[in-house]
């Protein structure tokens, strides 16, 4: 179980942001036509530090057994004391910046109180009034608008809670307590449940290309809680709802289409929407009452008294700023002006987990990075047609991710290399390919195209000549047909050529040796 948002935006709050800024455009949508839906995001980010927020304990995952990465201070033993992650502040400021947002010289750890079994100390330690990171943007391409972050704020995670129903039992485990998480809280901007999943898809791009997280919400390293309400367009904001947990963009779409119908329906009734946090179940694609939703006031926050203020310096921010890795939006822009298509620019970086997710599954390049070895001093769109199209073809029929890419930016290199200059046909250099994947060989692909024969024969007519008259042999009928006028069926015959020389014949003497001893 996470630990509980801090209370979205009050109705009075929202009145007078509407107050202060544009509104966009109304558009009508066909779903729910006469309605306008209003969603807000509240996203808790696992900051990717391998030690707590404040104490040594490692973080885990799904992987390491209960209670195995646990600290006295984790389990709140008297008088234990925190200690302040300096590694979470960097990947928060990072996170900052990269969200445009003002870092705070000056921030403040709070306590939230509330009594859960998994919450040993009765609090958890967060910033609600006084955050590290606030008012800034991420920007929707598809949607062609912005939405504006209201503030970022390092809090610890809660332990986990598990009940055995057969044995009437509950588990607790403290592996997670006080994992350091980022809560990035936005303005409510969203007007579709296809904005809301943009927003997440762009936010995870933005984590993972700065390095403060996986952002996998299917591991549970980033989870939603999705704010909800519907007015009538021109009318004041409606009572908005808040969707807790969610686990993945696909779900989170539904789950606010499901709440946006429900409350349409209860207001169509002549009834009232009931301000409260609300569950999505995933089998029944409908969301259910949880609890009637805390204000504040009902948290009893105070200042920690044992963390005192956390103060930045212009200098300190400086020098992470000047160390920022490359945005997404910056590398899409570079990809496309190298020549590579819009398409091709979304394939690699959908595929791009970050800079630590790289070949044979080391710590190294990512997809973006890895293309950008491999087209150092070569066309780049011939490098992103191997990588789109053979490597990830390549993979995906062996049941493979990029992750578990064997082959080296070298390698590929050097067998784009022996194509492009006619030492390897086509249908060669991707049955090495093959075979370099499947072997996860780290031979130089020349000494192996030399060791399985296949080599360019373009200069051996002798050859060519005895592989052409091997495919006129087997294929009689297909001979007969394209003697009798039928052009098409020569294509069968350079293929049988192609299969007897292990893709070593090329196409374009196969096909004019074909056609003279065809005649």
């Amino acid at each position: 179980m996470w630990a509980r948002a801090r209370p979205w935006l009050s109705l009075r709050n929202i009145s007078h942001i509407r107050c202060q800024h544009t509104l966009r455009t109304y558009k009508e949508d066909s779903r729910w036509p006469g309605w306008e839906v209003v969603v807000g995001i509240e996203v808790h980010a696992q900051i990717k530090s391998r030690h707590k927020l404040f104490s040594n304990s490692l973080t885990s995952d799904l992987s390491s057994p209960s209670n195995t990465h646990v600290s006295p201070y984790d389990a709140a033993f008297p008088g234990t004391l925190p200690r302040l992650n300096p590694k979470c502040v960097e990947l928060g400021v990072r996170t900052a910046i990269a969200l445009n947002s003002n870092v705070q010289p000056r921030s403040a750890f709070d306590r939230k109180h509330y009594f859960y079994s998994d919450l040993p100390s009765g609090y958890q330690i967060t910033q609600h009034y006084a955050p590290i990171a606030t008012r800034g943007t991420l920007r929707l391409p598809s949607a062609g608008t912005e939405v504006r972050i209201t503030q970022i704020q390092l809090e610890q995670d809660t332990g986990k809670s598990t009940f055995d129903a057969r044995h009437h039992l509950s588990a607790i485990d403290l592996n997670r307590a006080g994992t350091g998480l980022m809560e990035i809280v936005s303005e409510p901007d969203m007007r579709s449940p296809e904005e809301a999943g943009e927003y997440v898809r762009m936010l995870q791009a933005v984590l993972r290309s700065v390095g403060s997280s996986d952002g996998n919400m299917e591991q549970g390293s980033l989870r939603c809680d999705v704010n909800v309400s519907v007015n009538k367009p021109g009318g004041p904001p409606g009572t908005r709802c808040e969707i807790k947990n969610i686990n993945s963009v696909k779900f989170m779409m539904i789950a606010i289409t499901c709440e946006v119908f429900r409350q349409i329906e209860v207001l169509q009734k002549g009834g009232s929407v009931v301000q409260e946090t609300r569950g999505f179940n995933e089998d029944t694609a409908s969301t259910y009452s949880l609890r009637s939703k805390e204000d504040a006031p009902d948290y009893r926050y105070m200042p920690d008294p044992n963390l005192p203020p956390l103060l930045l310096d212009e200098g300190y921010i400086a020098r992470i700023r000047e160390g920022m890795p490359e945005l997404p939006d910056a590398t899409k822009s570079r990809l496309l002006e190298q020549g590579l298509t819009a398409r091709d620019a979304d394939v690699l970086m959908s595929i791009d987990m970050g800079r630590e997710v790289g070949y044979d599954g080391k710590l190294g390049l990512g997809a973006v990075a890895y293309f950008d070895t491999v087209s150092t001093g070569r066309n780049p769109k011939v490098v992103v047609n191997w990588i789109t199209h053979e490597l990830l073809g390549q993979l995906s029929l062996r049941h493979e991710t990029f992750k578990d890419n064997s082959l080296s930016p070298e390698q590929l290199g050097e067998l784009i290399d022996l194509v492009e200059e006619n030492k390897l046909t086509g249908t060669a250099g991707k049955n090495l390919l093959r075979h370099m994947i499947a072997n996860r060989s780290k031979e130089h692909p020349l000494q192996l195209a030399k060791n399985l024969s296949l080599l360019s024969q373009s200069g051996d007519i002798a050859a060519l000549e005895e592989w052409c008259k091997a495919a006129i042999e087997g294929l009689p009928d297909e001979v007969k047909s394209y003697r009798n006028g039928n052009a098409n069926v020569l294509n069968r015959l350079i293929g049988r050529v192609m299969k007897v020389s292990k893709g070593r014949a090329n196409a374009k003497d196969t096909r004019a040796l074909l056609q003279q001893l065809l005649q």
